[in-house]
């Protein structure tokens, strides 16, 4: 129940975030930088499957070593290095292959995923320690 707990918790606190810098930051940072290789309207079903994985290894990787130390601060940590190497990951080999992108774009998201994990684990941490 603990774990489950924290997923739930670890998914609203990621979706919250992430639908609120989405709704701000892609008008007027994504779109500008990167913008003629956004589509229209989102594609739903690889964005959840990308939410259902990632919560997942935010939960895995940073939320339940956390629990077991008893430790927000470790959660804080795990989540924010959790981020800061699958958004570089994804940064990254962009700018590395694309021929539309740019450095702030890479360094922008980079602190955006850091930021977003490290806040989620940490939220996944308290509801589990609080209810689970």
């Amino acid at each position: 129940m603990t774990y489950a707990i924290a997923w739930i918790a670890t998914a609203i606190a990621f979706a919250a975030l992430d639908a609120v810098w989405l709704s701000q930051a892609a008008p007027k940072i994504y779109r500008p930088l990167i913008g003629e290789m956004l589509a229209d309207n989102m594609r739903i079903a690889p964005a959840i499957a990308f939410y259902l994985i990632y919560v997942t290894g935010i939960v895995f990787f940073a939320v339940a070593p956390a629990l077991e130390r008893g430790s927000l601060i470790w959660a804080l940590l795990c989540g924010a290095a959790l981020g800061f190497v699958a958004y570089a990951t994804y940064d990254l080999s962009n700018h590395a292959t694309l021929k539309v992108w740019d450095v702030r774009m890479t360094l922008i998201d980079m602190a955006w995923g850091t930021f977003a994990s490290a806040v989620a684990a940490g939220a996944g941490f308290l509801a589990a320690q609080r209810f689970g």
